[in-house]
């Protein structure tokens, strides 16, 4: 298998692929892009030239959750598979109806918080209200489990969390404060772990006359092993 992941180290949906493919230990040749200079093998693919992007001989998988269900797919660990993403159908509608709320009804309020001088027709703690009705339910569900869908982490918790980071590093103070115990547990749990870490690790702006990289670094991917 030839599977090479485009990529950006600070891109939500880069980060949720990336946890994903760290979680079930498949390794990717990685190339890092830098948004503002995107490489000639990245745009020469025609379409959409954002990231992350995932190529597999040949098959073309252009979103991040593309590339979830790719790895969930191709992973020979079926009960990590099957604890990410459950068999039950229920369990599976409750994992999207959670993904669909961050990404068409979170992210747009997200993205004002975070750019509110491009967005002057209302002030910062008017996006950050709006978004605040996610946060609220985030932290009432997660009162009572560890994480969403109960004690074993699932996509849910993997494909929001990093948007949850973005928002929380608006104004971290703020979001220290804010009272969202169960949130700020669930999230800085995540955030300390040693796949995160694998994930945030930086690399030099991909060329095609570098030599190749991979992800998880084979290092990091055995330490993950034994914590497994």
């Amino acid at each position: 298998m030839s599977a090479v992941l485009y990529s950006f180290r600070r891109c939500p949906y880069a980060i949720r692929a990336r946890y994903t493919l760290a979680t079930l230990m498949l390794r990717v040749e990685i190339r890092e892009v830098v948004l503002k200079h995107k490489p000639a093998a990245l745009l020469a693919l025609g379409g959409r030239s954002t990231v992350p992007q995932l190529l597999v001989d040949g098959d073309r998988f252009p979103e991040s959750l593309d590339i979830i269900f790719w790895a969930l797919k191709t992973s020979s660990n079926d009960d990590l598979v099957n604890q990410l993403w459950p068999t039950d159908p229920i369990v599976r509608a409750k994992i999207m109806s959670w993904i669909r709320f961050n990404d068409y009804c979170f992210k747009p309020w997200l993205d004002r918080y975070k750019y509110a001088d491009r967005h002057p027709e209302q002030s910062e703690s008017y996006y950050r209200d709006k978004g605040e009705r996610f946060l609220k339910r985030l932290d009432t569900r997660l009162k009572h489990s560890t994480n969403l869908l109960g004690e074993q982490m699932t996509i849910a918790d993997i494909a929001i969390f990093p948007f949850i980071r973005q928002f929380a590093g608006v104004n971290a103070s703020w979001f220290e404060g804010s009272g969202y115990v169960y949130l700020q547990e669930w999230l800085n749990r995540i955030l300390k772990s040693e796949c995160f870490e694998t994930v945030m690790v930086k690399l030099t702006a991909w060329d095609e006359s570098q030599d190749v990289s991979y992800f998880p670094e084979p290092r990091r991917a055995q330490e993950l092993l034994i914590q497994n």
